[in-house]
Formats: C-alpha cells, sequence, structure tokens
C-alpha cells in the first residue's frame, strides 16, 4: 500500500469519526457513546465551535479536502508529482496545528477529555507523518532524478 493510499485510509477514518461527532453536535444523536473521558462535557463546552461552526465540523471538511487530494494524487499523472505531497504535508501540518491546538485546550482549560476527540487527535498525527513520510521520498527521489550520473 502507497503511502498516498494509506493517507487516504486515514483520512476515511477520521470523517467516520468527524461525523460521528457532528451529529452528535447537531442533535442527530442523543447521546455520545464514550467509555473514557467526558465526551459530552468537551463537546458541550464553548470551545466546540470556531468560527460559528462546530468544530466537528471543520474535522469533517478537513478529513474530506485530505482524503479527496490523496485519492486524487493516487492517479497515473499526480504519481510522482511533488507538488501532491506538498498538499498533503500542507494541509496535514495544519490539521494537525488545529488538532494541537484543541488537544491543549481539552487538557488545560476544559479540563476534560472526550476518546473520540484523542482518536482524531492520533489520525491527524498519524496522517501528518505519512504525508511527510512521503514528501521525503519523493523529494529524494527527484533529487536523484536531478543528479543522474548520466548528468555529472
Amino acid at each position: 500500500m502507497t503511502k498516498r493510499m494509506i493517507v487516504a485510509t486515514l483520512a476515511l477514518a477520521g470523517i467516520f469519526v468527524a461525523v460521528y461527532l457532528l451529529l452528535y453536535k447537531i442533535g442527530v444523536i442523543g447521546n455520545l457513546s464514550c467509555g473514557i473521558g467526558s465526551c459530552e462535557t468537551v463537546n458541550t463546552s464553548k470551545w466546540a465551535t470556531f468560527l460559528g461552526a462546530p468544530v466537528a465540523a471543520w474535522g469533517v471538511g478537513f478529513y474530506i479536502v485530505m482524503f479527496v487530494v490523496a485519492l486524487v494524487s493516487l492517479q497515473d499523472r499526480y504519481a510522482d508529482s511533488l507538488g501532491m505531497s506538498k498538499a498533503l504535508a500542507a494541509f496535514s501540518a495544519g490539521g494537525f496545528a488545529f488538532s494541537a491546538w484543541l488537544t491543549y485546550l481539552e487538557l488545560f482549560v476544559i479540563r476534560a477529555i472526550c476518546q473520540w476527540c484523542v482518536i482524531s487527535a492520533i489520525i491527524v498525527t498519524l496522517i501528518l507523518v505519512v504525508a511527510l513520510l512521503d514528501l521525503r521520498e519523493r523529494s529524494v527521489r527527484v533529487s536523484s532524478e536531478l543528479l543522474a550520473p548520466e548528468d555529472l
């Protein structure tokens, strides 16, 4: 499985987690299944909304973007694209930063942990790691092509 396929798979898992949290936030489901932590405390706090939209909606949007970019990058025409690797790394870095900020809020401001938020943070972290590994691999490949032995 390619790194970009791993990113797509992780993003799909993230979509499910974020949609679940969003369905709770907008009142479609009554209670969160939360065996560990205080999911409802976190998801009903004032910090569960960002720029007028539920944080979970931002998560759904982020994961959908990551999923689509990862799938597009799997097409033959983008298979060796350094630009697609840079896009995946940049988007995932932004998602990671936002997730880190939310985790900080959970731990030190709200003083409650949501297991689904932690799962999402782990998914975002894994996406970032895999996207950076993909970027490094493609960067090395491009560099080695630029310095091919026949050119020296």
